[in-house]
């Protein structure tokens, strides 16, 4: 069944972190991944207590031109189903982090992240994302830039330290300007993905916070399985809340707490949903390319999923795509040989 999708407008008053359980699971910010239909499919499939949009340019937002414009508010684009709705903004401006913010309220979002986090060397040059972990000063300046614009609750993303572990200055810098919630990946710009999260230093963060009697919420995040070693992470540190990532490809069942191995028949009817949704939502404004990551993700584990997605990846429309995957065997009830 497809349901309407349309903008929400009128951003609640009440602060949505207070009503959060402890420990609560969030979806993680995933550039050209958690786009507005795959957002919405997850809402559908499996609900986390909080979903987090891509990461937006604030920049992009003001200075765009008007093709620019259109595909950045896609980002912004959400459905009721997704409450409550946090979006994440980047930029070194403090003064377009409060235009960009009011903008964001505008739109009815329930908070506002910044991005203090991305490793990528584009976003570091332009001194945003980690580069803000060498730049206490600003970061704390966009922080009260972005309470001003929003008028809601603010949060950040962050990591653990730019080359080296610096939690111990970089927290406290961070929890000075009163947050509703800081997310730590528990990793180093320089160690980027390639060495295991260091949960450790999410459990120190968590004293810090409580050394300064900072009401912001600590969330984890890094290196997470699914919701069973999310709660285990979130015992073993005394987190408030983990954040889930890479785990959600090929997922959308993630945070569902339904533990059994989907059927292929499961997952072509999820890819299905998927490029419904992007058609509604995404097809006149992004190129079909960033459904194609997804089909790995979806159809893989049975005897012929190789050859359906060889015909998968040579479409090129959402169309096509479904036509596909209507003419699999596993999407009629015959019966096929799942791989261990």
């Amino acid at each position: 069944m497809t349901r309407s999708v349309k903008a929400c407008y009128g951003r609640p008053v009440k602060n949505f972190w207070d009503t959060l359980p402890k420990s609560f699971f969030a979806l993680a910010p995933l550039e050209d991944v958690t786009d507005a239909a795959f957002r919405q499919l997850i809402a559908e499939y499996g609900k986390p207590h909080v979903i987090f949009t891509e990461f937006t340019s604030a920049d992009g937002l003001l200075l765009a031109d008007e093709r620019g414009q259109k595909q950045l508010r896609r980002k912004l684009l959400f459905s009721d189903i997704e409450r409550p709705i946090v979006a994440q903004l980047f930029t070194a401006s403090p003064e377009r982090m409060e235009k960009a913010s009011k903008l964001v309220a505008g739109l009815g979002f329930d908070g506002l992240d910044i991005n203090m986090g991305c490793p990528v060397n584009e976003v570091v040059r332009q001194q945003c994302g980690a580069a803000l972990i060498q730049d206490p000063r600003r970061a704390r300046e966009l922080i009260r830039a972005a309470q001003n614009g929003f008028g809601g609750p603010v949060s950040v993303k962050t990591r653990i330290g730019y080359n080296a572990d610096e939690i111990e200055t970089w927290v406290p810098e961070l929890l000075a300007e009163d947050l509703s919630a800081l997310t730590l990946h528990a990793r180093t710009r320089r160690e980027m993905s390639d060495v295991p999260a260091h949960w450790d230093r999410v459990a120190r963060a968590v004293e810090i916070r409580n050394d300064l009697k900072s009401s912001a919420l600590i969330v984890g995040n890094g290196d997470v399985k699914d919701l069973n070693d999310a709660r285990e992470k979130a015992a073993q540190t005394n987190c408030d809340g983990v954040m889930l990532g890479r785990a959600i490809f090929g997922n959308p069942w993630l945070f569902s707490n339904r533990e059994d191995e989907r059927s292929p028949r499961e997952r072509i009817e999820a890819l299905m949903r998927h490029l419904d949704l992007f058609d509604e939502l995404l097809k006149d404004t992004t190129n079909f390319a960033v459904m194609k990551k997804h089909f790995k993700s979806y159809i893989s584990g049975w005897d012929g999923a190789k050859e359906l997605r060889i015909r998968l990846m040579d479409t090129e429309n959402a169309d096509e795509a479904r036509n596909v995957c209507g003419s699999s065997p596993a999407l009629h009830g015959e019966s096929v040989k799942i791989r261990g």
